[in-house]
């Protein structure tokens, strides 16, 4: 079996990938053409096309970053699973026009172009958009431009647009993406949420927007207004060093696998402006669901146990077991059961248009 085979095997095996035309979309396009000039590796090291095994590196279900600056990751191509489940939402017919926020490497918006779309993807990083276009063209892909510029923005003078995609964590919707959208759009974007990315829906009904949650994720944050901090906000992510930390705390909830993990932590930011993220050093875990207050906080790990920190930490332990409590009381629902509405804030100069209601729907 091929890399491509096996890496469309995974796809398929994880339910993500149901679509024939995205499943020959992902076997048309070569992913390794635009992340020629290396990644990092699972080790930390820098993986390049010259390396045995590149093309296993390549072809496997996750995110390769492709740039770095300061430590931190700035660019990458996003983990295929989270593509797949992203573009079917978006649900692109041949002859849209689409406009993607975050060109990243080119790849989604080459998938997008072999779905039959007409691509506008934009890039805020010059170097970035540079390589993206230059990746395009050396797929042979003529259905994808990109274009240097703030994605608040978008691209007014090319709209309107049937579709709008977004692959770098918001805040919020930008005002300017409703001017260039067509009247039954759809808009698909990550969006900040306690320490969460999750990716939300929204649809133009005759009624007005429809917004649902998809699935989680974790994204690169934009930069500028797309990711302003609001009256509403979360904390942001809590970082070392901590208050001291108390004897843990039990909980009703055990045993959570990831999935389900999200779930909960949805809710709870759902019902509780004061959760919020830690790295995943504190949270035995790929980052960890919180309740801060300055200078205390609770952890939830993903076993049930809550951990207390600071002379305030027992009664947030307490607080975030009754989340959790009423979370399950609620019949534990999903991130997909979640409706979102929406309200215009953020930079006056730049409006977005934010989370501002949450609710659980039957269908």
């Amino acid at each position: 079996m091929t890399s491509i085979d096996r890496y469309l095997a995974e796809l398929h095996t994880s339910g993500v990938l149901t679509d024939a035309a995205l499943a020959r979309a992902f076997r048309a396009v070569p992913r390794e053409i635009f992340v020629a000039a290396g990644f990092r590796g699972p080790d930390g090291g820098w993986t390049t096309a010259d390396d045995p095994g590149f093309q296993d590196a390549v072809y496997r279900n996750a995110a390769l970053v492709t740039k770095v600056h300061g430590g931190e990751p700035v660019s990458s191509s996003s983990q295929p699973s989270l593509m797949a489940q992203m573009l079917t939402a978006l649900d692109v017919a041949p002859g849209h026009r689409v406009l993607e926020i975050g060109a990243g490497t080119g790849y989604n918006a080459a998938l997008l172009a072999a779905l039959g779309a007409d691509v506008t993807t934009v890039e805020v990083q010059e170097d970035v958009a540079a390589a993206a276009g230059a990746a395009l063209a050396r797929a042979g892909v003529t259905g994808a431009r990109v274009r240097r510029a703030d994605g608040w923005d978008g691209a007014p003078d090319l709209a309107p647009f049937d579709r709008i995609i977004v692959t770098v964590g918001v805040a919020g919707f930008s005002a300017a993406w409703w001017e260039q959208l067509t009247a039954d759009g759809v808009v698909v974007a990550p969006v900040a949420h306690g320490g969460l990315q999750p990716v939300m829906t929204v649809r133009r009904t005759p009624d007005g927007p429809r917004t649902r949650v998809l699935c989680p994720a974790g994204f690169m944050t934009a930069a500028g207004p797309l990711f302003a901090r609001h009256p509403g906000s979360h904390p942001p992510p809590v970082l070392p060093p901590l208050p001291a930390e108390l004897p843990p705390v039990p909980s009703t909830v055990l045993d959570l696998d990831l999935r389900v993990y999200h779930d909960l932590w949805f809710a709870a930011a759902a019902q509780d402006r004061r959760v919020t993220s830690v790295p995943a050093l504190l949270a035995d875990h790929l980052g960890g669901l919180a309740l801060f207050e300055p200078g205390s906080l609770a952890i939830m790990l993903p076993d049930g146990r809550i951990r207390p920190h600071g002379p305030d930490g027992e009664r947030l332990a307490s607080d975030l077991a009754a989340l959790a409590a009423g979370w399950q009381a609620a019949g534990s629902p999903p991130l997909s059961a979640w409706s979102v509405t929406l309200a215009p804030g953020g930079d006056p100069a730049h409006p977005i248009w934010l989370p501002a209601g949450f609710a659980v729907t039957a269908g």
